[in-house]
């Protein structure tokens, strides 16, 4: 009886042990890329790396959704300035239209301190959430100019993908296809360049997810890092920018000259009505790139 009451209290401590663990390794601070000037801040007994937002620098955060990107923010008190600062975050998802998060009446704070006590104070933190999508985002922050220091710290808590079953279709003639093979199983893709894009037409409202993979020879190595853009009327949708390596499970049913690189995933979300796509690589230095497009099964009525 003892042996099955101890056995029983230690499945519910590696449960409870397993179930917090999952919940902490759903965050995670992620450092940004090109601008990237770091500042060290002092919370109780912790330091935490926060990075400067420029004026026309641009920061960028690569991640894969869905989920929410926390973006915590601290204003810097010089010698000298007021008693309250107001100051503002641009932001830009994918490429798309700026956006604005405009913080106002911020003290200075007696919780925490800069490593370096000659900048000054901090101010109270200020957070504000970016939701995101399943697939591939990059999310580029700016400061605007001014006599006020802005200073960022990213947190994003992935979520969970919703099932559903998606039904794979084809771009508009003409298109140049291409059939790789993933564990024994024949996938339909597209080839497409800057030269030869692709047109998609769709009729909304709902959800196009595309896949992509960047074209390698045997003899490339590393991470591939390139753009793919969508435009609607001659307009731009959305620019993403994806990073892929060698796939080390696909390949090509009838081409042993290249190898594909690993699918790199985005959503496009169709409003309501007909829909014409058109999806390009910007990158002139690359090689061509493999396009496959799906739509939910619940939608595949409204583009017939």
């Amino acid at each position: 009886m003892k042996k099955n009451l101890l056995l029983l209290l230690l499945l519910v401590f590696l449960g409870s042990s397993f179930a917090i663990a999952q919940k902490s390794s759903s965050k995670k601070t992620l450092k940004p890329t090109m601008f990237n000037e770091k500042v060290s801040i002092i919370t109780g007994e912790k330091t935490r790396s926060y990075y400067i937002l420029d004026a026309t620098k641009a920061a960028m955060v690569s991640l894969k959704g869905p989920g929410v990107l926390r973006v915590l923010t601290r204003c810097n008190f010089a010698e000298g300035q007021k008693e309250k600062l107001n100051y503002e975050v641009l932001y830009t998802v994918d490429g798309g239209e700026q956006q604005t998060e405009k913080i106002k009446g911020i003290q200075r704070t007696t919780k925490a301190s800069y490593k370096d006590a000659a900048m000054g104070v901090p101010g109270q933190l200020e957070d504000f959430e970016i939701e995101l999508g399943r697939g591939e985002h990059s999310i580029q922050f700016l400061g605007v100019e001014g006599d006020v220091q802005v200073a960022v710290r990213y947190i994003f808590s992935a979520g969970k993908v919703k099932k559903k079953k998606w039904i794979a279709f084809n771009p508009i003639m003409p298109s140049e296809p291409v059939d790789l093979i993933t564990r024994e199983d024949i996938v339909n893709y597209s080839r497409f360049s800057l030269d030869k894009p692709l047109r998609i037409e769709v009729i909304g409202p709902t959800q196009v997810r595309v896949l992509t993979r960047v074209e390698n020879h045997y003899t490339m190595r590393g991470r591939i890092q390139y753009r793919i853009q969508v435009k609607e009327n001659d307009e731009v949708i959305n620019t993403y920018s994806l990073s892929s390596k060698r796939s080390q499970i696909t390949v090509y049913s009838d081409n042993k000259e290249l190898l594909p690189g690993t699918a790199c995933e985005f959503v496009i979300e169709v409003p309501k009505g007909t829909h014409t796509y058109e999806i390009m690589p910007l990158d002139k230095d690359k090689s061509t790139v493999l396009g496959r497009f799906l739509i939910p099964e619940n939608d595949v009525k409204l583009s017939e």
